[in-house]
């Protein structure tokens, strides 16, 4: 117990270098649940997951990850668009990660349960340069 009194300040550094360490990710909001683009990159691949872009037509045309269905999300609850496979890993993307969080939540009531959102989104695909493409 002596020890832990007369060293109490290491605790203390090294509770504050964890949360300095954890601040980067605390800060963007990333939900539970979300996927980085690495491992979104690996659904689509080797689960076949489906990319749902929920911004709205004129973001979506203005630039967008390659082969995602667009399904603004006011129509996400009664979109046809979506999979009828609901057991398929869907990656939802916006532009930071905000209203993706609100599409999984409307997704996992409509019984999509790998529904996830691309943390960062948008953002975050494009500083891994990864491949986004425009729609005239």
């Amino acid at each position: 117990m002596k020890f832990f009194l007369e060293t109490w300040y290491l605790f203390a550094v090294a509770l504050v270098s964890g949360g300095l360490l954890a601040w980067p990710t605390l800060r963007r909001g990333a939900p539970a649940g979300g996927v980085t683009t690495a491992e979104a990159i690996h659904l689509i691949n080797r689960e076949k997951a489906v990319l749902v872009d929920v911004r709205d037509a004129a973001e979506y045309a203005a630039g967008h990850v390659m082969n995602a269905k667009n399904i603004p999300l006011a129509t996400l609850e009664t979109s046809t668009a979506l999979p009828k496979n609901k057991s398929l890993p869907i990656v939802v993307v916006c532009n930071r990660g905000a209203h993706a969080s609100k599409a999984v939540v409307m997704l996992r009531k409509l019984g999509y349960e790998n529904a996830r959102t691309l943390t960062g989104g948008l953002a975050a695909w494009r500083e891994a340069n990864l491949p986004v493409e425009k729609t005239a």
